[in-house]
């Protein structure tokens, strides 16, 4: 799918205010290759219930640092059980046993940081999606997460070129949280990310 600043703008405009299954159809229908990332952090189940509402066969790909909380596993089996998701697991090439013993976890300022991100997420992530090559990329990005997220819309377009689609970009904490009580679909709030430690970091995959 390859779109113009222009039109993305455009449809943007068009597209603040609509479903969020209106949206995914519109992308589905005008992709090839569709593929919707998770890492199950808090609200991620409101993009999985939108996209796997659309198309229940869509690749949801996972990248497991190996670092997630039980409860954020446990919240991942459930939704793997309840949606039906079509999980494409990724990992890192190294256990976290393996890493704990001989980097920990590095603070910020450590220049192992790079590395360990590199390692448990980035590494991962390319390979997913060297092997899936998608045209259409769903996720869960929203205004107001971080400053790098504030400057993307609905559509954006990553990098390399794919369409990133975030139909809930708009969407406030307690609009999502009415979403998930009408479909009665569980959240979960226990997460952590190794690479991002502050809340309003990046993780990486976005810039």
């Amino acid at each position: 799918m390859a779109l113009t600043t222009a039109q993305i703008t455009q449809l943007n405009q068009q597209f603040k205010g609509i479903p969020p299954q209106e949206i995914i159809s519109w992308a589905i229908q005008h992709g090839q290759q569709p593929v919707v990332t998770t890492n199950f952090r808090p609200y991620e189940v409101a993009i999985l219930h939108a996209v796997t509402d659309v198309d229940t066969e869509i690749p949801v790909i996972w990248c497991d640092t190996g670092y997630n909380t039980p409860q954020t596993y446990r919240h991942a089996e459930t939704l793997i059980s309840k949606l039906g998701l079509n999980i494409k697991l990724y990992v890192p090439k190294q256990t976290a046993a393996h890493r704990d013993a001989v980097m920990g976890i590095p603070q910020i300022d450590d220049p192992l940081h790079a590395v360990f991100t590199e390692q448990v997420k980035l590494e991962p992530f390319g390979r997913a999606m060297a092997e899936h090559r998608p045209d259409v990329w769903f996720t869960n990005l929203r205004k107001g997460q971080t400053a790098h997220r504030d400057s993307l819309d609905i559509l954006s377009l990553s990098g390399d070129g794919v369409l990133k689609v975030s139909p809930f970009f708009y969407w406030t904490d307690a609009q999502l949280d009415t979403y998930l009580a009408q479909h009665g679909l569980p959240n979960e709030t226990t997460y952590f990310d190794p690479t991002k430690v502050l809340a309003n970091r990046e993780c990486g995959l976005h810039t």
